[in-house]
């Protein structure tokens, strides 16, 4: 067995905000009922509520010197609506330079305050260090940010606003134009009547009263398409991990599984999130699936659908019709063989391109930067101001460690089961006002969150995110004895009320319990439901619960070595000789599915499961 050395994370790349791996199998759905009380924690304790820091955030700054030398400069690149410019102009000096190149950008962005962009402005590293540390804000008049550098513009001290929410009706609208104009085979019968020819019987198309969608995402976009889908005579059914049922069933849409979702639906709207789970999530076996002559709507990310194997499905029937508004390239080929299919109805991107749209994402960005550069800490923001050098030295292995924990917590939720209250037990020596956990609560909802979600979550927008999601996130302290040198013993991160889909997680009082320490400057698993257990939080983990009695190691090693799958570390936890165990395994490659089915088969081996760290 080989043992791998850790390796620090640099601090840098701890307050990015990004999309990590996501967590396999998380499907958690919020549910109505009200968490239940956790119960007393038996060592002696305080529960607290993090206390405000006094040290200013990088937009307090730079408000500051902007009120010391009068207006704030705004540079906007890209055409915003007038009542966006109309607000910008009320507060600062604003600069519209249009189709700047690289080179120009880099010139104007160091006179500037705060940046304003669209997507066809490239926000790169050398445009952040160009501003020489003078640029504060960088509103994104949209929903992606894929076109700004976010871990530069952490780097720099450089708040990055999106607008997330103002083109959820324009998107849900050209979701329905596409539904029906693909059913009523509209484009393909303007084009055969623009050239000539009229051809009555080859459009006949489909009705859409009585017929069962499926909508695949139920976010803002996904619940406008329901409620429009339900106006129009369908039956409604969504899937989605994260989605509370209660909210689902307010405008009557059942919630189900993914598979069940595909294989009963006529009609099929895609409305989730381009994360690594989700990327070509729509692939020959998902379409193997499916009830042969479905018709499939995509106005999300072209990326979600492998657009190879949409084309076979067309070829074979068992798509009839698809309309598609996003592809994987953007624009895709002038010979794309999936946009000239005579079955696909396509569009250019035109989600949000709606007049109201676009005037109230430049009311929803315009706001947000005004309210950064006053010191304010936006709700859309997608990155985090920069923190002191000393604090975060000293609490990035924790950092790490508070999020890995929220990531295991969120994978060992069962599917179905929902998320209403996370608890995060801090065990430490230091007095409550020397050790500020905003950071560490932060990571905990950020692990919790981002794998099963589009979110981007940091200490900005932590609490705001977690609110949203109806997640209630209490903190506790343990004082303990001792020297109050290291700033925290252990964390610990509960999740009461919920359904596990590994029984050994459950700790006495039925909460899935996960803890860990920092250990010689590395975060270690040190706890699993009522298992003490030692493994380093890197790679991959494996857990196995079993009846502790010789062979058991040797076997389930075994399979991994033949599976060429190299363990970091291994660590067991039992209750008492003979009795339960678990054997938790760090792995550095996801393993094959054959590996987990033998290491399912494997005699005395009860459950198991396999986390994404």
């Amino acid at each position: 067995m080989a043992l791998a050395t850790p390796t620090p994370t640099p601090l840098r790349h701890l307050l990015a905000a990004h999309h990590p791996e996501p967590a396999a199998g998380a499907t958690p759905s919020q549910l109505a009922q009200p968490p239940r009380a956790f119960p007393p924690h038996r060592l002696r304790s305080t529960t607290f509520a993090a206390a405000p820091s006094s040290r200013p955030s990088a937009v307090t700054r730079a408000a500051a010197r902007a009120a010391g030398g009068g207006r704030p400069t705004v540079l906007v690149t890209e055409k915003l609506g007038a009542a966006g410019l109309e607000l910008l102009r009320a507060f600062a000096n604003v600069d519209c330079a249009y189709e700047l190149t690289a080179e120009e950008l880099r010139a104007k962005v160091s006179l500037v305050d705060a940046l304003v962009v669209r997507s066809a402005t490239r926000v790169t590293r050398e445009v952040f260090e160009a501003a020489r540390g003078r640029l504060r804000v960088v509103g994104r008049a949209g929903v992606g940010i894929d076109n700004v550098d976010l871990q530069a513009a952490t780097e720099a001290g450089c708040l990055v606003v999106n607008a997330p929410t103002a083109n959820t009706v324009a998107a849900a609208e050209h979701a329905v134009a596409l539904l029906a104009a693909m059913a009523r085979n509209v484009a393909q019968a303007d084009a055969s009547l623009k050239s000539g020819k009229w051809q009555r019987s080859k459009y006949v198309g489909v009705s859409l009263v009585g017929k069962t969608i499926a909508i695949m995402g139920f976010g803002k976009v996904g619940s406008e398409v329901a409620r429009r889908a339900k106006g129009l005579g369908m039956d409604v059914i969504a899937h989605d991990p994260y989605a509370p049922v209660d909210r689902a069933r307010a405008i009557g849409v059942d919630l189900v599984s993914f598979d069940d979702a595909i294989s009963t639906a006529d009609f099929i709207s895609l409305h989730m999130p381009l994360t690594p789970s989700t990327t070509k999530l729509f692939n020959d076996e998902t379409f193997a699936k499916m009830t042969k002559g479905v018709r499939i709507i995509n106005v999300a990310r072209g990326g979600v659908v492998d657009e190879e194997a949409l084309l076979r499905a067309l070829d074979n029937g068992t798509v009839a019709q698809a309309a598609l508004d996003v592809f994987f390239e953007e624009p895709p080929p002038k010979d794309s063989k999936l946009v000239h299919h005579e079955n696909v109805t396509v569009t250019p991107h035109l989600g949000a391109s709606t007049t109201e749209a676009q005037e109230g994402v430049a009311l929803e960005i315009a706001e947000a930067v005004i309210g950064a550069l006053r010191g304010e800490l936006a709700a859309t923001a997608v990155n985090a101001p920069m923190v002191s050098a000393e604090v975060l030295a000293e609490l990035s292995p924790y950092v790490i460690l508070a999020e890995k924990l929220g990531r295991l917590a969120v994978q060992l939720v069962a599917g179905g089961s929902g998320i209403k209250a996370v608890k995060v037990v801090y065990s430490s020596a230091r007095d409550p006002d020397d050790l500020d956990t905003r950071i560490l609560r932060a990571m905990v909802t950020k692990g919790i969150v981002e794998p099963i979600s589009s979110a981007f979550v940091n200490m900005v927008n932590a609490d705001y995110v977690a609110k949203q999601r109806g997640l209630r996130i209490i903190e506790e302290r343990i004082l303990l004895d001792g020297s109050p040198e290291v700033p925290i013993n252990s964390i610990q991160v509960q999740l009461a009320n919920v359904e596990s889909k590994f029984a050994g997680a459950l700790s006495d009082d039925g909460d899935i319990r996960v803890e860990g320490k920092v250990k010689d400057g590395t975060p270690h698993l040190t706890l699993v439901g009522p298992f003490s257990v030692d493994v380093s939080l890197e790679g991959n983990l494996i857990l196995c619960r079993q009846v502790d009695q010789p062979g058991i190691i040797g076997k389930v090693g075994s399979i991994l070595g033949t599976m060429n799958l190299n363990v970091n570390f291994m660590s067991v936890g039992r209750i008492a000789p003979g009795k339960q165990a678990i054997m938790a395994i760090g792995i550095d490659e996801e393993p094959e599915k054959e590996a987990l089915k033998l290491i399912g088969e494997t005699p005395s081996v009860q459950e198991f499961v396999f986390l994404k760290l």
